[in-house]
């Protein structure tokens, strides 16, 4: 039986197994390569992606569990980089090897959507499930703010970020050194 499901805005059909996992209809069948396997027991985020607006390991995901719902992978965040997440990350420079950052994005995407301006503490929250072995976790904390400010969410507290301020002379003041690392 086939699942009908929207992916990146565009509906989608998959005839498949029900219990086959969302990442491997993504990855396999429908050729979205961009999520990433990790761990396949939803404990490093790789996988991450948007279900109906939700960070969500696809991992573990029967593709059954997504039929008539939205679902949004790194490709469907949008498609020539400009989302304000994807620019920061780019700003930042905060990639090395690159690869958890699909599912790193994914789940700040979801977590500036409920939280324009998260604190510190509200950011290592929500990434807390989302593993970078080449450690770049201050960078990613940097992106996450540098994100909101490019959403033009206001600022909770005193910030670096002051709306004339140049994005590098920003990101220096954070200790960040643009395209590099800190």
């Amino acid at each position: 039986m086939a699942i009908q499901f929207t992916l990146n805005g565009k509906p989608q059909s998959v005839d498949v197994n029900p219990n086959m996992s969302l990442l491997w209809v993504l990855r396999d069948t429908l050729g979205m390569t961009g999520t990433k396997f990790g761990c396949g027991i939803s404990l490093c985020g790789a996988c991450t992606v948007h279900i109906d607006g939700d960070a969500t390991r696809s991992c573990v995901t029967p593709i059954s569990t997504v039929s008539g719902k939205k679902v949004t992978t790194i490709e469907g965040l949008s498609p020539d980089r400009s989302h304000p997440v994807q620019r920061a990350w780019i700003e930042v420079d905060v990639p090395q090897c690159g690869y958890c950052q699909s599912g790193q994005i994914m789940t700040t995407a979801a977590l500036l959507e409920k939280n324009a301006q998260p604190s510190d503490t509200e950011i290592d929250d929500a990434l807390a499930g989302n593993i970078c072995r080449c450690g770049t976790y201050q960078r990613i904390r940097q992106a996450v703010h540098l994100a909101a400010k490019l959403q033009g969410a206001p600022a909770k507290k005193a910030s670096h970020f002051e709306e004339e301020e140049p994005v590098e002379q920003a990101l220096s003041a954070e200790g960040v050194q643009v395209g590099g690392a800190i």
